[in-house]
């Protein structure tokens, strides 16, 4: 049996955690993540709540899991849905080649150069700021990640002698695909979804700090990080929180990434 990577056990565990954590926040956190208190404002970890309370007195453990649902959501969301998008164009592109081969690589160069904070600035300009927006430019972020990943792995595919095989045998471009081509990337599909997600996160941080993503009072973390900015030096635990969040939820995903592909390997695995 093989044995499992250390880095998956470390990112499942990580991921695990942050899953829980986004899932218990929907029946139940130490406090109102909502609820003001002004009297118990700025307080720090261990004085009022275990990680402190915000400028307004809200407890900051509370608003941590529920920004964790907030995150999750969006960041997964635009992740299988860019996957989708990108998968089907990617895996066309390597069966039919030719001009449409040429213009997809052409288009997937084009999407490369704006990076989801500024298409969320130009369609928040459209369709204004909101979760929506954040799932829909992180989204077609991510098709031209997959789209291209997805090409070459299916490239490397049509190139076996078993595709040779089933060609000859008459089956269509359709045909394969469905039965040899996406059996044998999938491994690398679901590879991506982990560490793309974990960059999902950062981008949903980044776009809830510029106001373009969920609005109050929704929990966020980017937007806890954009609160407390001007409160560094005097109640340093706002800024850390959401940061070390962030920071621990992209490593475990990464991590639970790197561990999958160690464990899958598709070029060591049998071809269908």
């Amino acid at each position: 049996m093989k044995k499992l990577p250390l880095s998956l056990y470390i990112g499942g565990a990580i991921t695990a955690v942050l899953v829980g954590a986004a899932i218990v926040s929907q029946f139940w956190t130490p406090a109102d993540p909502t609820a003001m208190n002004i009297a118990q404002r700025m307080k720090g970890p261990g004085v009022a709540g275990l990680l402190g309370t915000d400028q307004i007195g809200r407890d900051v453990l509370s608003i941590i899991m529920a920004g964790a649902w907030t995150s999750l959501g969006i960041a997964f969301t635009a992740t299988v849905l860019g996957s989708a998008v990108g998968t089907l164009i990617g895996i066309t592109a390597a069966a039919l080649g030719g001009a449409f081969d040429r213009a997809v690589m052409a288009v997937n160069g084009v999407l490369f150069a704006f990076p989801p904070i500024l298409s969320a600035i130009l369609l928040g300009a459209l369709l204004g700021g909101g979760p929506t927006t954040a799932i829909i430019a992180i989204g077609l972020f991510m098709v031209p990640v997959f789209a291209r990943i997805t090409r070459g792995a299916a490239l490397q595919i049509w190139s076996r002698d078993f595709v040779q095989a089933a060609r000859m045998a008459g089956k269509g471009p359709a045909l394969i695909t469905l039965q040899h081509i996406v059996p044998n990337i999938s491994a690398q599909i679901i590879v991506q979804l982990a560490i793309q997600t974990g960059l999902g996160i950062l981008s949903e941080a980044g776009l809830s700090f510029l106001g373009m993503s969920v609005a109050p009072p929704t929990p966020s973390w980017g937007r806890m990080l954009m609160e407390s900015q001007t409160y560094i030096s005097s109640a340093p635990h706002l800024v850390l929180a959401p940061g070390l969040a962030i920071a621990i939820a992209v490593l475990g995903l990464n991590l639970l990434g790197d561990g999958l592909r160690d464990l899958i390997d598709p070029r060591k695995g049998q071809a269908s």
